[in-house]
């Protein structure tokens, strides 16, 4: 998705190509292992926090120079995706949740994390602030977000996914639960007290002041019958 399907390049580097390096095996297992500073590159290797184990990592570079060597390389169409259980469509949105927990899989786990806890993509498993947070993230899909690894994935801006498509990814990112330590609105408010906030709380603030005042003038009217 980044890379583009034949190694062309996208919003990562040309692949498909010839390397010169003595060991190009060694220097792209280390890129894809550790990742590369200061651009889109994550670290892959499950030593670095990533989703690759080593094995997986080796066949990445055998598939990479293969189009350097232009030799045949088999690999899977598609990966096995454990299917999750059914979603529940929301009634307010046209996306297909469960296909879009299909294209999640595929596409955006690897970065936003399987349940959307976020990785080297934003956490997406969260309480939305925007009154339309459908459109919130659908143009994020669609147009990429700019200072940022996401790249555009809508076909109109050179990605491979459709309208539908995210559409479906959308319904699907909005069925994500909360990530659990979350700060919650709910239990923001209830730190503060019960009915601390609003006219209820100024309110308490007004009688807590009078409270005050009224000992204040008690006090003073003891010292002076106290004197007499």
């Amino acid at each position: 998705m980044c890379h583009g399907e034949n190694g062309k390049g996208r919003v990562g580097a040309t692949l498909s190509k010839n390397w010169p390096s003595i060991r190009p095996d060694l220097r792209i297992k280390e890129t894809i292992s550790d990742g590369v500073p200061g651009s889109p590159m994550p670290a892959w290797s499950q030593a670095k926090g990533g989703p690759l184990s080593e094995a997986e990592i080796d066949t990445l570079v055998a598939y990479i120079l293969s189009w350097e060597s232009g030799e045949p390389f088999v690999i899977p169409t598609q990966p096995t995706i454990t299917a999750r259980p059914p979603i529940t469509p929301l009634s307010e949105l046209q996306g297909d949740a469960n296909r879009g927990a299909v294209l999640f899989d595929l596409n955006c786990a690897v970065c936003h994390g399987l349940n959307g806890e976020g990785r080297v993509g934003a956490r997406l498993a969260r309480s939305w602030s925007s009154l339309r947070p459908d459109l919130e993230i659908k143009a994020a899909i669609e147009n990429g977000v700019s200072g940022s690894p996401m790249p555009a994935w809508g076909q109109a801006k050179g990605g491979p996914l459709s309208e539908q498509d995210i559409e479906d990814l959308t319904a699907f990112i909005l069925s994500l639960k909360t990530v659990s330590g979350e700060p919650a609105i709910a239990a923001t408010e209830a730190t503060a007290g019960p009915g601390m906030s609003g006219a209820t709380g100024v309110l308490l603030t007004i009688l807590l002041f009078t409270l005050i005042v009224s000992l204040i003038l008690f006090a003073q009217r003891g010292r002076k019958n106290s004197t007499g």
